[in-house]
């Protein structure tokens, strides 16, 4: 099962936006502290609509709990970056067990992260002058792109 990871999120609309896509799915949300917002932020849960119940959301405390949860779990730290070498998201092979890690909207994937990571990638972008997605746009392209790959499609 893919699992999708949120490093140091910031901003409380894209982390919503983010669990709906998960409660769509079915997949886990990793949200690793310190994050930039309470859970019971009002537009955290307005973005979020009612969808939270459904959501299979975990809190870990630091990275390092992080880490060691993902580890005892099995499966790759598959980071996402901006400056990612290892290729695109449509060039990677995605396994049902990877962890697809985003950073936070500001900084993006905290160095000790990208560290630990077996691979990470970047989503294709044609304009230069644009640095980054959104957060929330760039968890569901690469959500979708690995539950394509692995035939996971949505009922």
């Amino acid at each position: 099962m893919l699992r999708l990871v949120l490093v140091h999120p910031q901003i409380p609309p894209n982390t919503g936006n983010v669990a709906r896509t998960c409660a769509a799915t079915g997949t886990e949300l990793h949200l690793v502290e310190p994050l930039g917002f309470d859970l019971s932020d009002r537009q955290l849960k307005r973005a979020g609509l009612d969808y939270w119940p459904h959501v299979k959301l975990y809190r870990h405390a630091s990275w390092e709990a992080f880490a060691e949860a993902a580890a005892a779990a099995g499966g790759r730290l598959v980071g996402f970056s901006a400056k990612g070498t290892d290729g695109s998201h449509w060039q990677f092979k995605f396994q049902p067990q990877d962890w697809l890690l985003f950073g936070s909207e500001t900084s993006g994937l905290p160095a000790q992260a990208l560290a630990q990571c077996a691979s990470v990638i970047h989503i294709p972008m044609s304009r230069a002058h644009v640095r980054s997605l959104n957060l929330s746009v760039s968890a569901a392209v690469g959500l979708f792109e690995a539950r394509r790959q692995l035939d996971l499609g949505v009922e």
